[in-house]
């Protein structure tokens, strides 16, 4: 499916109030020339949203936890320890280490990490996911159409990780196992003072996208009775337009 039918069908299924969601890929060349901003790298995002291209790499990032979950660079020394002891998310850095051996993000071998908002994308070609920024209302429609061919209870998975681990690593080990999970995010207090409190992430898999969107005229986003509510409480008033702080 080309991109453009991909933006109809959503707008059909979830009205004009709903955000876009952005494509994100990796590259040798960027997408755009994009500035250093410090701090973590999901403050990029507003532009991407807004309709310019992010590209980012080692040279622009200057979170090093953001540069390892990008799968730009090995772990940082301090990670496991900054993590348990100082943002106290895990009981001792001994369990940070567990964790990262089994979920930890897949290196890639790319320059560029690129955000893309879909209508200003040529294709889903070579994608990693589709990451949407959305309130409950458009999060429960996009978990209805997730599992709306799987009875897989993993089928959405919210796991532990900051938040651009939940957003871009997430995706990157779900492709590279050819899964089939989708993943609610930014449950990271970290990350959530960068968003709206009404506002949670929820990502694609490129490996699980060529799939859903075979169904999304089939499932309830189609026009149910129950959905349609939903649908125009949506675009009722500004649900959707307030991502950012």
């Amino acid at each position: 499916m080309d991109t453009h039918t991909f933006v109809s069908m959503y707008r059909e299924a979830f009205g004009q109030a709903a955000p876009l969601p952005l494509i994100f890929y990796y590259s040798d060349s960027p997408a755009a020339e994009t500035e250093k901003v410090p701090g973590c790298f999901l403050r990029y995002l507003p532009a991407a949203l807004g309709g310019t291209p992010v590209s980012l790499s080692t040279d622009n990032m200057t979170c090093g936890g953001g540069k390892f979950y990008a799968g730009f660079t090995p772990m940082p020394d301090h990670v496991p320890v900054f993590v348990s002891e100082k943002e106290k998310y895990k009981s001792c850095p001994d369990l940070v280490k567990a964790y990262l051996d089994t979920s930890g993000p897949v290196r890639t071998g790319k320059k560029y990490l690129n955000f893309i908002r879909v209508d200003k994308a040529a294709s889903f070609d070579g994608m990693e996911g589709l990451l949407f920024l959305a309130s409950p209302d458009v999060i429960s429609g996009l978990c209805s159409w997730a599992f709306y061919d799987s009875n897989d209870p993993q089928t959405v998975s919210l796991v532990f990780g900051s938040g651009c681990s939940s957003i871009v690593a997430n995706a990157a080990r779900e492709n590279s196992r050819n899964g089939f999970r989708t993943f609610v995010g930014l449950t990271d207090p970290s990350a959530r003072q960068w968003f709206d409190p009404g506002i949670l992430s929820f990502v694609i898999p490129a490996c699980r996208f060529a799939g859903m969107v075979r169904t999304m005229s089939s499932c309830c986003l189609s026009g149910t009775p129950g959905w349609n509510r939903i649908r125009g409480r949506i675009n009722a008033g500004k649900d959707g337009q307030e991502v950012f702080l």
